[in-house]
């Protein structure tokens, strides 16, 4: 065991995953060794391969445990038995908070975007595909409801993909943008009214 987390100990497994995140987040896999993260959790580098045989095999559990909490959060808030733009509404939030809990993970998926996916050996695109896919239907389902205004579902999501995640990888630019820190609860509070907001007076059909 190592340090403790509130009153929960955190063991060296757990310990090595979280400074390996933060390592793959600042300086991408070919700037990050296995003797800078065993560096930073406190121990040796023999001591970190008792844990992970690699640094593909570190790397990978990172990334696919990091991407398997935002599904689920996803998924917790697609299943829900909302409609239209209250749906719509829950799954911007939810994505917003998490990148917000999560901002390592940001910036980690953004680099794999732009590589390809190549460090992973994964078509990244196509693992999250299958949720696009989900998506594209539910819009066309709710227009053609008329729960929603007519768009092209696709244009939809990939403009909403952008203003979640952009904001937060692209953080120090836009602190110069707006000269006050973009990570602070007051911003972030902005940021997520404005998205909201946005999102739904560009979907939401007034009754009348």
């Amino acid at each position: 065991m190592t340090e403790s987390s509130g009153d929960q100990p955190v063991s060296t497994r757990d310990h090595i995953l979280a400074e390996a995140l933060k390592c793959f987040a600042d300086v991408g896999y070919d700037g990050t060794s296995l003797r800078l993260i065993a560096a930073r959790v406190g121990i040796r580098k023999p001591s970190l391969l008792h844990h992970f045989a690699s640094k593909d095999a570190l790397y990978s559990e990172v990334f696919e445990n990091a991407l398997s909490d935002w599904l689920a959060r996803v998924e917790e808030v697609i299943t829900a038995t909302s409609s239209g733009w209250t749906k719509i509404d829950l799954v911007l939030t939810a994505g917003f908070r998490f990148f917000e809990d999560n901002i390592e993970f940001v910036r980690l998926l953004r680099r794999e975007a732009l590589d390809g996916g190549v460090h992973l050996g994964i078509d990244l695109s196509g693992v999250m595909r299958p949720l696009f896919d989900e998506a594209v239907r539910y819009f066309e389902r709710e227009m053609s409801a008329g729960s929603i205004r007519q768009h092209d579902p696709r244009q939809l999501l990939l403009t909403g993909y952008g203003a979640l995640l952009t904001y937060f990888s692209d953080a120090p630019f836009i602190g110069g943008l707006i000269d006050s820190d973009p990570m602070s609860a007051d911003s972030l509070r902005l940021r997520l009214e404005h998205i909201r907001a946005f999102f739904r007076s560009a979907l939401e059909i007034q009754p009348g």
